[in-house]
C-alpha cells in the first residue's frame, strides 16, 4: 500500500460525507500525516443499519494522528455549507483541499424513479458537489498547492451507463462535469480539479445495501481509493489538474506493483464497477482480457429440470430465518423457452414459492428476464448485477429489496446441486 509522507501535515482538509466508507477511509490517510480534517455529513447520531457518525469519524481521525473538525452538514443546504467552510477557516486558518465524496444512489430506472429521488440525487452529488467548491474556492485560491478532488467516474457517453438508471448517471456527471469545467476555469489561479473512481467495486455500506455479501466478496477495501487521492492531492496542483483518475493505475505509477492486499476477500475475483469503459465487455457479457477481474463463462439452459426444477430448489432452501432478513415478495415474469410467472414469498409465514400469481398482490418487486439467464443467474453464471445493467434483467419496485436476492441465490448454490 501507499505510504504517507508527510506532506500534508498542517494542511487542512474538507471531505464532504466522510462519517463513513470512502470518505472516512480519505479522511484518516490525510490524518496519519497530520492533517486538519473537517467532517462534513449528515449523520449526527447513529443510523439504526449504517455505523458511524461524524463524531465517531472524529475521534478515529483525532487517534490516527489528525485534527479534526466534525460539522453536521447536509450539502444541499448553502446556509450549512457555507457556516461549515467558515467555520473550518477561523479554526485552523485555511482550507488546502476539498474532497467532493458525499453521493446518493437509486439505481432505478426512468418510470421507477420517483422525483423525490431525482432530487436527492442530484442535490447531493451534482448540486452539492458545485456548492462545496464554491464555498472553498476564495479559501483554496490562497492555499499553496490548492486541491479539488470529486469522487466522480469518467465522462462517457456509451448508453449502457444510461439506459437502466439514466437520473443516477446525469446526478454522477454532473460532478464530473464540475472537473471538466472548473478544471479549466481555475487553471490560472493553479487549483487543481481531479476526479477519482474505482475500477472495482469498493466495500462500503452502499455497496452491500445494493449487492450483498456476493458483490461485497468481489470488492476491494475503501483503503485503495484513499491511498490513491493521497497520491492525487499531494501531486503539483499546477501541473496536475482535469483528469479523471482510476484508483489502481493511480497507484501503478507511483511503484505499487501488489494490488492484493486491497482485496475485500484475499484471492477473490473482483467485480468491476460502473462508468469504466474498459468494463463494457463485462456487463454486456462479452469477453475481458487483461482486466483484473473474470467474466462468468457462458452456459446455456436453467439445467437441473429447467425452470421449474429451480423454482423446487428454491422452495427448499426457503425458511422462517430467511423470511425474516429479506420480507419481501418477488414475482418473477420469465421469457423465453420456459416463460410463465413464478412467486418467492418472503414475507409472511416460513415463506413459499407458487405458480399463482395472484399471490403477488403487493409483490415487492418483480423481475423480468429470459428463463435461460435465469437459469444462469441461480446457478451462478450471470452476475445480477452485470444482467440488469445490460437491462436481461428488468426490475420493478425496491431495487434494494430486488437485489437482496444475492442472499437466496447464494443460499440455493450452497444447499442444492444445480
Amino acid at each position: 500500500m501507499a505510504l504517507n509522507t508527510g506532506k500534508l501535515f498542517g494542511k487542512t482538509v474538507y471531505v464532504s460525507g466522510a462519517s463513513r466508507g470512502i470518505g472516512k477511509a480519505i479522511a484518516l490517510k490525510f490524518a496519519k500525516d497530520g492533517a486538519n480534517v473537517v467532517v462534513a455529513a449528515k449523520t449526527a447520531t447513529p443510523h439504526p443499519k449504517l455505523p458511524g457518525t461524524i463524531y465517531s469519524a472524529a475521534e478515529e481521525i483525532e487517534a490516527a494522528g489528525g485534527k479534526c473538525l466534525p460539522c453536521v452538514v447536509d450539502i444541499r443546504d448553502e446556509e450549512a455549507v457555507k457556516s461549515s467552510v467558515e467555520q473550518a477557516v477561523r479554526t485552523f486558518g485555511g482550507i488546502d483541499i476539498l474532497v467532493n465524496n458525499a453521493s446518493a444512489i437509486s439505481l432505478t430506472g426512468t418510470l421507477e424513479t420517483s422525483m423525490k429521488k431525482y432530487d436527492l440525487m442530484n442535490g447531493i452529488n451534482a448540486r452539492g458537489t458545485y456548492l462545496c467548491s464554491q464555498a472553498c474556492l476564495p479559501y483554496l485560491k490562497q492555499s499553496k498547492n490548492g486541491h479539488i478532488l470529486n469522487i466522480s467516474p469518467p465522462l462517457s457517453m456509451n448508453p449502457v451507463w444510461f439506459k437502466n438508471h439514466t437520473a443516477y448517471t446525469m446526478a454522477k456527471y454532473g460532478m464530473s462535469m464540475c472537473v471538466l469545467g472548473m478544471s479549466e476555469e481555475f487553471k490560472k489561479d493553479k487549483i487543481a480539479v481531479n476526479g477519482l473512481w474505482p475500477r472495482t467495486a469498493i466495500a462500503t455500506a452502499a455497496v452491500e445495501m445494493l449487492g450483498g455479501d456476493d458483490l461485497m466478496s468481489k470488492s476491494r477495501k475503501p483503503d485503495i481509493m484513499a491511498d490513491a487521492a493521497y497520491v492525487i492531492v499531494t501531486k503539483d496542483a499546477g501541473s496536475y489538474t482535469g483528469q479523471f483518475a482510476i484508483d489502481d493505475t493511480v497507484l501503478k505509477e507511483v511503484g505499487v506493483k501488489d494490488l492484493e492486499p486491497y482485496s475485500w476477500v484475499p484471492g477473490a475475483e473482483l467485480a468491476p464497477d460502473y462508468f469504466i469503459d474498459e468494463a463494457i465487455d463485462f456487463f454486456t457479457g462479452g469477453v475481458v482480457k487483461d482486466a483484473a477481474w473474470k467474466v462468468p463463462k457462458k452456459a446455456s439452459g436453467g439445467g437441473g429440470g429447467g425452470v421449474a426444477g429451480l423454482f423446487q430448489k428454491i422452495s427448499s432452501v426457503v425458511n422462517e430465518d430467511m423470511v425474516k432478513s429479506i420480507k419481501a415478495v418477488y414475482l418473477f415474469s420469465l421469457s423465453g423457452d420456459e416463460p410463465g410467472e413464478w412467486v418467492v414469498d418472503l414475507k409472511n409465514g416460513a415463506g413459499s414459492v407458487s405458480q399463482d400469481s395472484s399471490a403477488a398482490g403487493g409483490a415487492t418487486c418483480t423481475m423480468k428476464m429470459d428463463s435461460a439467464d435465469f437459469g444462469k443467474m441461480f446457478k451462478g453464471e450471470l452476475n445480477s448485477m452485470s444482467a440488469f445493467m445490460t437491462g436481461r434483467l428488468k426490475i420493478d419496485g425496491d431495487m434494494g429489496q430486488a437485489l437482496k436476492l444475492e442472499k437466496l441465490m447464494k443460499s440455493v448454490q450452497k444447499n442444492s446441486k444445480l
